[in-house]
């Protein structure tokens, strides 16, 4: 099993390196630069002071940049961190709705991972701008100014049906989150429908990359799940997956998941009370990173329990250990600004340490 750790603030790369010596495996920079570190400025300080974690963009936006030049960065910092790249692409979430705009449709989302996954495989690629097509394809990498000799994986990610059957179809793996992107075998129903679309046969996924954001809330003896510590360490993960279905469901109509029906109609009426000019960027500043002290009451018992894997430490193991037996290959951290530090341990010791 890997162990990715999400995180973008320049100014605490110490974070990372300790991560890294305590055993995550895989490094994820978000793309939202409106409230993050800037990405490729971020992913390549990473590269000069890490030593075997693999890095990547995760999840990049396209809305920001254009396919040739997201795949010139990443075969650009492949140079700095030779085989230790790999890139995933999303539609765009916060990154893109922070700027007033909705996340990619799904058919340009597929044009725009087929250019860069054609330039990063070094060959010739279809790239579509303003209406019109030409053939693109690197040129002068034999002068040193990239590396495509070691591969760049490309992972999208899905938490829909349509977009995880994409994924099995044209990417090399897929990131997802559990519950928000439904059940593990809903999420390998969907690839496995992809792929066989493109005529591909995953198997038992040895082949293809499977991550899973999944959040484990490891309890002491006698803590309640609602405690302050579990609210401060995995709050920021419920409500941020909350923002996300609110404006999916105020865009397009989308209902809530099961998770979230107990809470749902107490916090819609709380959101749509705010002044409409700052609403959306009201609910999304604290994303992924602290709670919000006017969203705390959502965070409920029943709502954590729903969206974690809570328990005692060798509970939570056994749920780690059938994860791998299905299929998956890396768990993904997103911890919360002000425990993050504490979390890393915390995840190395009860988990990482353990298999």
């Amino acid at each position: 099993m890997e162990f990715g750790l999400t995180w973008a603030k320049l100014d605490e790369m110490e974070y990372v390196t300790e991560a890294e010596k305590l055993g995550f495996t895989h490094l994820w920079v978000t793309d939202s630069g409106l409230i993050r570190s800037d990405a490729f400025v971020f992913l390549t300080v990473a590269a000069m002071q890490t030593k075997t974690m693999k890095l990547g963009m995760g999840v990049a936006v396209p809305g920001l940049r254009l396919a040739p030049t997201l795949a010139a960065g990443m075969a650009t910092l492949n140079m700095v961190a030779p085989g230790r790249c790999f890139v995933a692409l999303g539609t765009g979430n916060t990154g893109m709705r922070l700027l007033g705009r909705k996340p990619m449709i799904l058919k340009n989302f597929e044009a725009y991972a087929r250019t860069v996954r054609n330039l990063l495989d070094g060959k010739d690629a279809e790239y579509e701008h303003n209406g019109e097509k030409h053939a693109i394809r690197f040129m002068l990498t034999e002068k040193g100014y990239r590396n495509l000799r070691d591969p760049i994986p490309m992972y999208l990610a899905g938490y829909g049906p349509k977009a995880q059957a994409l994924a099995g179809e044209i990417a090399d793996g897929l990131t997802t989150h559990v519950p928000r992107g439904g059940t593990l075998d809903q999420i390998l129903a969907n690839v496995k429908k992809g792929a066989a679309k493109s005529g591909r046969s995953l198997g038992n996924f040895n082949d293809f990359h499977l991550s899973v954001r999944l959040n484990f809330a490891v309890l002491d003896p006698g803590e309640p799940v609602d405690s302050e510590r579990i609210v401060n360490e995995f709050g920021p993960a419920i409500t941020t997956s909350m923002h996300s279905t609110v404006d999916r469901h105020l865009e397009y109509g989308e209902e809530p998941p099961d998770f979230l029906r107990p809470i749902w109609k107490d916090y819609m009426d709380f959101h749509m009370a705010r002044p409409a000019a700052e609403r959306q960027k009201m609910m999304h500043e604290s994303h992924n990173a602290y709670v919000a002290p006017d969203e705390r009451r959502f965070v409920t018992p029943e709502v954590i329990k729903h969206f974690c894997v809570v328990g005692q430490p060798a509970e939570v193991l056994e749920q780690v250990r059938e994860l791998e037996r299905q299929g998956v290959r890396q768990l993904m951290c997103n911890f919360p600004l002000a425990r993050g530090y504490q979390m890393v341990r915390d995840y190395a010791k009860n988990i990482i340490e353990k298999l």
